[in-house]
């Protein structure tokens, strides 16, 4: 029974992996998806809003963003890659000795 059922399985999987007796391939279904998103998508040739970033150095663990902007990434001194983001607007450098810290600060415009 056990050999049987086995057989069984591995008969249907092989149906499934041939795309001709596949009446719907999982790729097949992800290109229309795909093609029905695209298509309800509006494609405008200007856009409306710029971003603007710069990027802000300080010593030590912590830099901040200029009020109205957010980190959209942080670098560390030392070779430190290891960071956070505290309330959107401050990079934290983790490494136990760091001597300065970049924050990269974006906004809309």
């Amino acid at each position: 029974m056990k050999s049987t059922s086995c057989v069984f399985l591995l008969l249907i999987l092989v149906q499934l992996m041939i795309p001709e007796t596949a009446p719907c391939s999982l790729d097949s279904i992800v290109d229309t998806k795909i093609k029905e998103v695209l298509n309800g998508l509006e494609i405008s040739t200007s856009p409306t809003k710029k971003m603007s970033c710069v990027s802000i150095t300080s010593s030590g663990r912590l830099s901040s963003c200029p009020a109205g902007m957010v980190v959209t990434g942080c670098a560390c001194g030392y070779g430190c890659g290891s960071w956070d983001i505290r309330g959107e607007t401050t990079c934290h450098c983790q490494c136990s000795t760091i001597d300065w810290t970049t924050a990269r600060c974006c906004h809309l415009t």
